[in-house]
């Protein structure tokens, strides 16, 4: 809004110049989440709290730690998360984009989704929630919409492209075939943050090291000189999501804050589904979808974690894993809560630098 509203006056008003910086405004949106994260913060844990009462629902088959000491805490902390990002947003974003409202569109209907989940669990008191074949179905729905708006939205040899890393000029025509692949990486990415949301502060700092390293990536492929350096292929118009990057990582910081452990709050299926989904849109817009997978490996380890633990019991009936997620199978084995999610954020930090590096090696 402000750079819709002062950009254009530059020219009589030189401060107002600043709004027409990506840098300037990724910087604002930043803040601004983070502001907004502080003031609303324990307002809405209060809310939660009274509203909630038992708070969320702790797997019996989990850790037995956990029901012991995070017994209580309320859910739906990912409320906090969507208004700060969308407030940064809304105040920082060029809103003439349409990547901004796509990847804005997939947010905040994975957040509903996610609301409903949640919500059904704290009030039947039942951990399963929304059933999951009805959650992929509307998940899928919304995925498919966005894919096909992007579309619309980018030159045609790129629409239904797949760019490879370490190749700079392969692009892999998939024709309508992307667009089932692409809605497959936005849903992907939703449910692989969801299924690493179980440990206090374990999603949210990998989440706000990818939106970072693809806030970067935006800046890049937006900017027809860097992406000409990088033998990267361009997307004209991707660099505003460097701003929607940049809203992520403030609104990630500002909910560590009170997730950070012991957590006030979770952000529940409200956060972790709009968050993932929201990497994964923006994955496909800059048309680095591969490299989401490793910069976000974090992820994709805790999803096949499940994936393998599931697939060896239906056929060998033995686990691989003492419990999966992955990041119980280490809890089980005697790892203190914060040295597995310390550990993570290592590892995902040492990713995002993978990732990024491939930008370069072509």
């Amino acid at each position: 809004m402000l750079f819709n509203l002062l950009a254009p006056l530059a020219d009589e008003f030189a401060a107002f110049n600043l709004f027409r910086y990506l840098t300037f405004r990724t910087g604002g949106a930043i803040l601004t989440a983070l502001v907004v994260s502080f003031v609303l913060g324990p307002r809405l844990i209060v809310w939660l709290k009274a509203k909630q009462g038992k708070g969320q629902p702790i797997r019996s088959d989990g850790p037995q730690s956990h029901i012991v000491t995070k017994q209580g805490t309320p859910t739906m902390g990912g409320f906090l998360m969507l208004i700060a990002l969308s407030v940064a947003i809304l105040l920082w974003a060029d809103l003439s984009s349409g990547y901004v409202w796509a990847v804005l569109m997939v947010t905040l209907g994975f957040g509903l989704i996610g609301f409903w989940d949640d919500y059904l669990k704290v009030t039947k008191t039942n951990p399963k929630g929304v059933p999951g074949r009805l959650k992929l179905l509307l998940e899928t729905v919304i995925a498919l919409a966005a894919v096909l708006w992007i579309g619309a939205l980018t030159e045609a040899h790129h629409a239904h492209a797949l760019t490879l890393p370490f190749f700079k000029d392969l692009l892999l025509q998939m024709g309508w075939f992307f667009v089932p692949f692409a809605a497959l990486v936005i849903v992907g990415a939703g449910n692989a943050v969801n299924l690493t949301d179980g440990l206090d502060g374990l999603a949210t700092v990998p989440v706000m090291i990818a939106a970072a390293a693809f806030g970067l990536i935006a800046y890049l492929v937006g900017n027809a000189v860097f992406a000409n350096y990088l033998q990267i292929h361009a997307v004209p118009g991707a660099g505003e999501l460097a701003v929607f990057c940049g809203a992520l990582c403030g609104a990630c910081l500002g909910f560590l804050w009170f997730n950070a452990p012991p957590a006030m709050v979770f952000m529940g299926d409200t956060g972790s589904l709009a968050l993932g989904g929201a990497l994964g849109a923006i994955s496909v817009v800059t048309k680095h979808e591969i490299v989401l997978a490793i910069i976000g490996g974090v992820f994709v380890l805790e999803t096949v974690s499940v994936v393998v633990q599931v697939a060896s019991f239906k056929l060998t009936g033995k686990r691989v894993f003492r419990m999966a997620p992955l990041h119980h199978h280490f809890e089980h084995k005697g790892w203190s809560e914060p040295t597995v999610v310390i550990r993570f954020w290592i590892i995902a930090g040492v990713l995002a630098l993978i990732g990024l590096s491939t930008m370069k090696l072509r």
